[in-house]
């Protein structure tokens, strides 16, 4: 396509920010995907020109060197092989929208264009065409620390094809904030005739009041007195499995100690392992004495403690 009009093609001005240019490209290549208009040469081309168009001015150094030499001379610098060269399809339209990731140019799966004559677009066969995939969907899922540690079973209701549906999903030990399972086939259909996409369960942890939640560990606090701290003591520890465990506080413990528990925090996600339970210990200063209290603090400072 020597000389072209890269900005004309895209409908941009030559100051076009590059949110421009890529709104500019998405709304063409939706219009004139081959996918879209089967048989139509015509629309085949201009997705041809409109994908070289953004391959050239979605990227910076291209972009420059065709404002620097203008068409003609950009095109005697750069070869179509040099145009599509580091120009990923399959992320481009992945965050077009145009599926769940799994559209790509050129490479495994969804619509594939062949290579042949310098290029993904060059001479020969023009368009190898093969199903396009529908968008994934997100199921954001919420759970007790208690489902987390052990495991269970829920069914979640969800618009699919148009209808609500009801799935059972299990949802295995470990499930922390964030993390996902993969339901293939239970997203939206292909808008081009392609397999539909994927539904995605996304764990959400429901706020337990006794825990604060940090990746697989677990944190809480415990008060101690003044005492305790001095001269030692024990404190109960609940776990998420509902047993209590008895932490010793030696003797001389300082206020804001952390203290861990290996092991007695969430389980990792498919294995063998848990987190750690954190426990910090926070030293109470009396503030209000009784005569006789005051005057065995007295004694203590006398004392030189």
């Amino acid at each position: 396509m020597a000389g072209t009009d890269y900005y004309k093609t895209l409908g941009v001005s030559k100051t076009a920010s590059d949110e421009e240019i890529k709104k500019a490209y998405r709304k063409l290549a939706l219009k004139y995907h081959p996918d879209k208009n089967k048989g139509d040469k015509a629309a085949e081309e201009k997705f041809k020109s409109i994908s070289e168009a953004y391959a050239v001015l979605s990227d910076k150094e291209k972009r420059q060197q065709y404002d620097t030499f203008g068409a003609a001379g950009f095109q005697q610098r750069y070869s179509q092989e040099d145009i599509f060269r580091g120009f990923d399809f399959n992320d481009i339209l992945r965050e077009f929208g145009f599926g769940g990731g799994g559209r790509s140019f050129g490479r495994g799966g969804g619509t594939r264009f062949s290579f042949g004559g310098g290029g993904p677009f060059g001479g020969g066969s023009g368009f190898q065409q093969a199903e396009m995939k529908g968008s994934d969907l997100v199921y954001e899922l919420s759970l007790t620390l208690a489902e987390v540690f052990s495991g269970t079973s829920k069914t979640v209701a969800f618009q699919h094809e148009g209808r609500s549906e009801n799935l059972t999903v299990k949802i295995p030990r470990g499930m922390i904030d964030g993390k996902k399972l993969r339901i293939a086939g239970k997203g939206e259909p292909s808008p081009f005739g392609g397999p539909p996409g994927d539904l995605f369960i996304k764990a959400k942890i429901i706020n337990d009041p006794r825990y604060d939640v940090q990746g697989n560990d677990l944190h809480l606090s415990r008060e101690i007195k003044l005492t305790d701290a001095v001269l030692g003591t024990s404190v109960s520890i609940p776990t998420v499995d509902g047993k209590e465990l008895s932490l010793r506080i030696p003797p001389g413990t300082r206020n804001k100690t952390k203290m861990r528990l290996s092991g007695h925090g969430l389980p990792v996600m498919n294995t063998n392992r848990h987190g750690d339970l954190y426990v910090t210990i926070t030293v109470s200063t009396p503030k209000n004495l009784t005569d006789e209290q005051r005057s065995l603090f007295q004694q203590l400072a006398d004392s030189g403690l």
